[in-house]
């Protein structure tokens, strides 16, 4: 279906659930397109092809809510199955918070070209794909006797969509997205260090496709020799490759419904310090091809720059139309779009080349974080830092501490985000973190 039948559909299935009791309704059609190649040791472990298309609605009948979905796009399978979906629906128990946004904050549609389509993508045939993986492996493979596995991975995504919503919201999108990566594994006396690293772009001709394997085995062998080293207090800097696990926590306390079960160590914080005042992070959708762009969220709300945390002042949180109801706070957005750290001055290299003693994180293993206290505990492995110089790899070490502290500690940002990421987080440096070793 082109984009003018999947309107027309979506207003026939709309139309039906309001005859049929519903008082709103939203009704997406979509349709998915993925490939993924696997290639393990110069042989395709994987190969993999999707396609998939399918409606789904969401009712709103008596203040009681449900959501269904169905791939069986014939109008009298669909209207079928709208009326079996309302008669389920009556039997929910009510809910008054659930309804639909206040159609001002709907995207009207006049936003500006964001260009997330590669329409040259769907002609890029198998082996073109192939040939791209097999070039990230053949980097690395064979290239060190210790070498015990190379693998690398080609992943491509179309999609397309459609919504609309019983008060008036209307919207369209369509994206494309490309990833290639390698990884590499070593047997050592001293273990089996194994590293990774990735490319990703929404345009094909923008793909960054050389060097993927080479740095994958540079990663994995500068790992060999792992020592331990003495517990207390460190300046870390956090790689921009992993600098998202420190993130991570921070957003989902900006949710509202971790807000509302109570579960942000976050919570009554908006307009207070929550990090040092070199801390500005934006949430901004409009960025022309960045990963996370769009002219609308979930619900249809218009996407708009939105400062975070500007000077360690937390600004905005994320909530969506239910939870912002339940709050009785205004709707933002229930979800990140492209997450936008302030730079600073100098890269990772430059930040360790200054520091007279620390340790370089450039991986997480396992951990958590309670999302009510910010108290946290994380495997990591990186390296030694002494005198600028990297001295040694480490491992089995942990870093504790608590969200509402690590944050006030930073002190530097680096000028080296990843701008094909949806999440633009530089590498970061941070006094007085909690390392346990020996």
């Amino acid at each position: 279906m082109n984009t003018n039948e999947k309107y027309t559909l979506a207003n026939l299935v709309m139309e039906h659930a309001l005859k049929g009791g519903a008082q709103q309704v939203v009704v997406r059609i979509y349709e998915r397109r993925s490939n993924n190649i696997e290639l393990r040791d110069q042989i395709i472990d994987s190969l993999k092809e999707s396609n998939q298309s399918g409606l789904s609605v969401d009712l709103y009948v008596d203040k009681k809510y449900s959501s269904h979905s169905t791939n069986r796009l014939k109008k009298d399978e669909l209207f079928r199955f709208i009326d079996e979906a309302i008669i389920s629906t009556r039997y929910l128990a009510e809910d008054e918070f659930r309804k639909l946004p206040d159609p001002e904050l709907y995207y009207k549609g006049s936003g500006q070209e964001l260009g997330l389509f590669d329409g040259t993508l769907d002609q890029v045939d198998a082996k073109t794909k192939i040939d791209l993986a097999m070039q990230a492996l053949n980097e690395a493979y064979k290239k060190d006797e210790r070498i015990i596995s190379v693998t690398s991975n080609y992943n491509d995504f179309i999609a397309s969509d459609i919504m609309v919503a019983s008060n008036g919201f209307k919207g369209d999108s369509r994206g494309t997205y490309i990833s290639l990566s390698a990884s590499v594994s070593l047997k050592t006396e001293s273990g089996r260090p194994s590293d990774y690293w990735y490319e990703n772009a929404p345009f094909m001709e923008r793909m960054i496709t050389k060097d993927i394997g080479k740095k994958a085995l540079e990663r994995a062998i500068r790992k060999i020799n792992p020592k331990k080293v003495a517990s207390g207090k460190y300046t870390v800097i956090i790689e921009n490759m992993v600098a998202g696990n420190t993130f991570g926590p921070v957003y989902q306390a900006l949710t509202g419904s971790s807000l509302y079960q109570k579960q942000s160590f976050l919570a009554g914080k908006a307009g207070k310090q929550i990090a040092a005042d070199l801390l500005t992070v934006y949430d901004d959708p409009l960025i022309v091809s960045g990963q996370g762009s769009r002219l609308f969220d979930e619900e249809g709300l218009a996407a708009v720059r939105r400062p975070i945390i500007e000077k360690g002042i937390l600004m905005n949180y994320y909530i969506d139309n239910y939870y912002g109801l339940k709050l009785g706070m205004k709707p933002t957005s229930g979800s990140t779009s492209n997450i936008i750290f302030n730079a600073g001055s100098r890269n990772m290299e430059q930040m360790t080349a200054s520091l007279k003693k620390g340790i370089l994180i450039t991986g997480f293993n396992g951990g958590n974080c309670n999302g009510s206290t910010g108290d946290f505990s994380y495997g990591i492995e990186g390296f030694l830092i002494q005198d600028g110089k990297i001295v040694h790899p480490v491992n089995e070490m942990n870093i504790t501490g608590n969200m509402n502290e690590i944050w006030l500690n930073l002190v530097e940002l680096g000028n080296d985000a990843r701008d094909q990421d949806s999440w633009r987080i530089p590498s970061m440096m941070i006094k007085d973190a909690d390392l346990s070793g020996i």
